[in-house]
């Protein structure tokens, strides 16, 4: 029986590294120009800083989530801890482009440890009726954290470099570890514990998923659309194979026969798939087209996430009293708007505009988030909560990565290998529009597999 203190610190552990990997997501987006002009790289490359994070994050999340759920979610999530800070702590001291960019895959791989444990053990503590407050307030400590990454991101970067904001992971990744060790130390979840891991599973589906996502960032070249070919082919394989046995990393079950887990994880997919650029774009944007600093570009892009910081607790509880469905819906509607209100945006848009944009982007990112994550975590059984909350982080970063890679691919088509320079300025502001606009759309068909999801309760 977990008790009121362990249970305390459960939330506060979820908190603290919510914070801390939304921070450094954040922060580094407002560093990618100072990142560029020190290392000389072109447009495509810079892409690469944020995209090697999320292919190695995204692939391994699952597996790790199944592992847990055998080995232990608590030891998974620790591990996974020292994994990230020692890599993101080294990310500091890259002598080229080449070294920073393996540094954050493994960097990625850490991650994907926390990720696909930290809701399990969340929702393992939290019972339904209190679930969605709890989610609510991890929520809210990711928006905490983006809010303070361009601001604090912009601040080191413009005062000591953009090494440093690779520093400010230690200091936090300790703290959290003496409580995991001093409050958390006799704990484990391992609901599958004694169950075979699916290796060949495992197999099928990182390569599948790797090579997918890197076909989809070259799908312009002959050989993207031979690695998008090939690796349908592996994840069928991998469909087939899971279809067949025992213990598979991923029960197919969860998504043919649970319409709400399913629908739910497609709202998510498509949610992220449509939002997660608008931070890139919008900081080169403010910095290239209105030539503002980074630090007062972070002061800018932190509005948003301040918004979801402080209306995400209130959308969990809403999402215990009120289906999720309703209220996931509502925060995707707002979203779509706040986007397309963006892809009207010019050299000369006044910053009220900006700001109205990025005001409504946050209620809508408030309003869909913890009430999905809700949903998912109570559509199914607790054993299968590991794979579930690696599914919820999964169905994040591979629509990040489809989000980053959609601007890669258009920025190799349009801008080329180029730097950027006054002169290319128009065509990537043409090219920017057209990219908020068509993920507008898509965020506004997201509405209806949302709303479809049916009832948890």
């Amino acid at each position: 029986m977990t008790t009121k203190e362990q249970k305390n610190t459960v939330l506060i552990v979820s908190i603290i590294t919510s914070f801390l990997t939304a921070f450094l997501g954040s922060s580094v987006n407002v560093a990618l120009p100072s990142i560029q002009k020190e290392f000389n790289i072109d447009a495509v490359t810079l892409v690469w800083i944020s995209s090697a994070y999320l292919l190695a994050t995204a692939t391994i999340l699952v597996p790790f989530g199944r592992f847990s759920d055998i080995i232990g979610r608590k030891k998974t999530f620790f591990w996974g801890l020292i994994v990230f800070l020692t890599f993101s702590f080294l990310c500091a001291f890259s002598p080229n482009i080449q070294i920073l960019i393996a540094l954050r895959v493994f960097q990625g791989i850490g991650a994907s440890m926390i990720f696909s444990t930290s809701t399990a053990i969340l929702t393992s503590v939290f019972p339904q009726g209190e679930r969605g407050r709890a989610m609510g307030l991890s929520v809210s400590a990711v928006y905490l954290g983006l809010t303070l990454g361009p601001v604090l991101g912009g601040v080191l970067t413009s005062n000591l470099g953009w090494r440093s904001i690779f520093w400010l992971n230690l200091p936090i990744g300790i703290f959290i570890i003496y409580l995991v060790n001093k409050k958390l130390g006799g704990l484990e979840w391992a609901d599958s514990q004694g169950e075979k891991f699916d290796l060949l599973g495992t197999i099928l589906y990182i390569s599948g998923l790797l090579l997918l996502m890197l076909g989809f960032t070259r799908i312009q070249t002959p050989l993207g659309k031979t690695l998008a070919i090939v690796s349908i082919i592996i994840l069928f394989a991998f469909i087939y194979t899971e279809s067949k046995i025992d213990y598979p990393i991923i029960p197919m079950s969860l998504f043919f026969k649970n319409i709400t887990f399913s629908l739910s994880n497609l709202a998510a997919l498509i949610n992220y798939s449509a939002t997660f650029a608008i931070g890139f774009l919008l900081s080169l944007y403010l910095q290239y087209i209105k030539g503002l600093t980074a630090q007062n570009t972070g002061f800018i892009l932190a509005i948003q996430p301040v918004v979801q910081a402080i209306f995400s607790s209130y959308a969990g509880k809403l999402s215990d009293r009120i289906e999720p469905r309703f209220v996931a819906s509502f925060g995707m509607f707002l979203t779509a708007l706040g986007i397309f209100m963006l892809s009207l945006i010019n050299s000369t848009t006044p910053n009220y505009f900006i700001y109205s944009a990025q005001i409504l982007l946050g209620l809508g990112f408030a309003f869909f988030s913890s009430p999905n994550t809700n949903a998912i975590m109570s559509s199914v059984d607790k054993k299968f909560y590991g794979v579930a909350s690696a599914s919820v982080g999964t169905m994040r970063l591979v629509g990040q990565t489809l989000s980053i890679g959609i601007v890669t691919m258009l920025f190799a088509i349009h801008l080329g290998g180029t730097k950027f320079t006054p002169d290319l300025f128009p065509k990537f502001m043409s090219l920017t529009h057209s990219i908020w606009l068509g993920f507008s759309i898509v965020c506004a068909f997201g509405i209806f597999a949302s709303i479809a999801r049916g009832n948890i309760r």
